[in-house]
C-alpha cells in the first residue's frame, strides 16, 4: 500500500453523504493520485467487483449499503492551462469543492460559474450529473472530462460531445460503474455576461442596489437566494433539490396551464415539450413543511427532502415515492428524482 491511495474495510458512509444517513461500504477506496487508478482498482480485495464513486455524497440517496467498492478521487488541484485572451481554459481535479471552484474562478476574473453558486458537492461530479441552477448547466462550459474508463482498463478523455449531457443527465450518469471522473476542464470567459433571465435573480440584484451586475454581483445574489430558500446540509441533512423539474409534451402543460394558470412553465428540450416547476406541484398536493419523523420536507422549498435528525434512506424514499404518487393522481405528471438512489429501485 502506497500513500498515493489507501484501501479501508467496512468503513462508515455517514459523514460521506449530505443527507446524513447511516450506511456502511464493504470497501473504500481513496485515491490521492488519479494516476493510481489502474493499481489501486487492481488490489485483490477490489477487482471485479462493483464501483460506487462517491465525491461530496450531496447527489444520492442512500436507501441501504453500498455493495463492492466506494471510490473517492481526491485530485483537489486546479490551475489555468490556456489562455486565449478572451477566455480561459480551467482545469480542475475531481476532488476539488465545486464552490471553491466557482470562488476560485472569480477571484481570477472568469466568468461563466456564477449561477451555479453554493451548490454542494465536488468538481467531479458536476459533470455526471450535469448540474444546473438558474438557468446555466455545467455542460455548457466544459471542454473535455478526463476519465478512467473501467471497461477499457485505461485512462481517457471525453470531449463535450461525448459526454451526451442533457438535463441533469450524461454519459456517465447513464452507464454508472463504469467511468471514474479524475478531472475537468471549463472554458470561461474574462467578459461577463450575466445570465437573468432566470426567477429571482433580477429581484435579487433589485433588492441588493445593484443596476449594471457582473459575474461575483450574480454570485452573490445566487448565494443569498441559495441561503434563504435551501437548508444548509451541515446543519439539516438534505441534498438540495429532490425531484427533476418534469419535462412533458407541450399539448400536456398547456392543459395544465388552462386549469391551474399559476403553474410555473418554462421551454423544454425542443418546441414540442415544456418544463414544469416540480416545486409547484409539490406545493400544491400540500406536501411542503411536511414531517414523518425526521423524514420531512423542508418548509422553505418544496424540492427539498430532509433528514431531521435519525431518519433512514429508506424511510426518505418511501417519502419521496409517496409524494410523486400524489402528484401523478393529481396532476398525471411523473416526478423523477435528481440523486442517484443507492440500495433500492425507485
Amino acid at each position: 500500500m502506497t500513500a498515493l491511495f489507501r484501501l479501508l474495510r467496512d468503513a462508515d458512509l455517514s459523514t460521506r453523504n449530505t443527507f446524513a444517513v447511516a450506511a456502511r461500504t464493504p470497501w473504500l477506496l481513496e485515491v490521492n493520485d488519479p494516476a493510481a487508478l489502474a493499481e489501486a482498482l487492481d488490489l485483490e480485495q477490489v477487482r471485479g467487483l462493483p464501483l460506487l464513486m462517491l465525491g461530496g455524497g450531496s447527489n444520492l440517496l442512500f436507501a441501504g449499503d453500498a455493495p463492492g467498492v466506494t471510490v473517492a478521487v481526491r485530485a483537489p488541484e486546479v490551475s489555468i492551462i490556456e489562455d486565449r485572451g478572451d477566455r480561459a481554459i480551467v482545469r480542475a481535479g475531481a476532488g476539488v469543492d465545486w464552490h471553491r471552484l466557482v470562488t476560485w474562478s472569480l477571484d481570477r476574473g472568469l466568468c461563466g460559474l456564477e449561477n451555479l453558486a453554493l451548490i454542494p458537492g465536488s468538481t467531479g461530479a458536476a459533470p455526471i450529473q450535469n448540474i444546473g441552477a438558474y438557468g446555466v448547466e455545467v455542460g455548457e462550459h466544459i471542454v473535455a472530462v478526463d476519465a478512467w474508463d473501467r471497461h477499457a482498463r485505461q485512462p481517457v478523455r471525453l470531449d463535450r460531445a461525448a459526454c451526451a449531457f442533457g438535463y441533469r443527465d450524461s454519459a456517465f450518469k447513464r452507464d454508472p460503474g463504469r467511468w471514474i471522473v479524475t478531472a475537468v476542464e471549463l472554458d470561461l470567459a474574462k467578459r461577463a455576461a450575466p445570465r437573468l433571465d432566470y426567477a429571482g435573480i433580477g429581484e435579487e440584484l433589485a433588492r441588493m442596489g445593484v443596476a449594471a451586475p457582473g459575474a461575483r454581483d450574480v454570485a452573490e445574489a445566487v448565494i443569498r437566494i441559495r441561503r434563504r430558500k435551501l437548508p444548509d446540509p451541515a446543519v439539516v441533512g438534505n441534498a438540495g433539490s429532490f425531484f427533476k423539474n418534469p419535462i412533458v409534451p407541450a399539448a400536456q402543460a398547456q392543459a395544465l396551464l388552462d386549469a391551474h394558470p399559476r403553474l410555473p412553465a418554462f421551454a423544454g428540450d425542443g418546441e414540442a415539450t415544456r418544463k414544469l416547476s416540480a416545486a409547484w406541484l409539490i406545493d400544491a398536493c400540500g406536501w411542503k413543511g411536511a414531517r414523518e419523523g425526521d423524514a420531512g420536507v423542508s418548509a422553505a422549498h418544496a424540492l427539498v427532502l430532509v433528514n431531521h435528525g435519525h431518519a433512514t434512506g429508506l424511510q426518505l424514499l418511501d417519502l419521496a415515492r409517496r409524494i410523486a404518487a400524489s402528484v401523478h393522481a393529481r396532476f398525471g405528471v411523473a416526478l423523477e428524482p435528481e440523486p442517484r438512489i443507492v440500495g433500492a429501485d425507485w
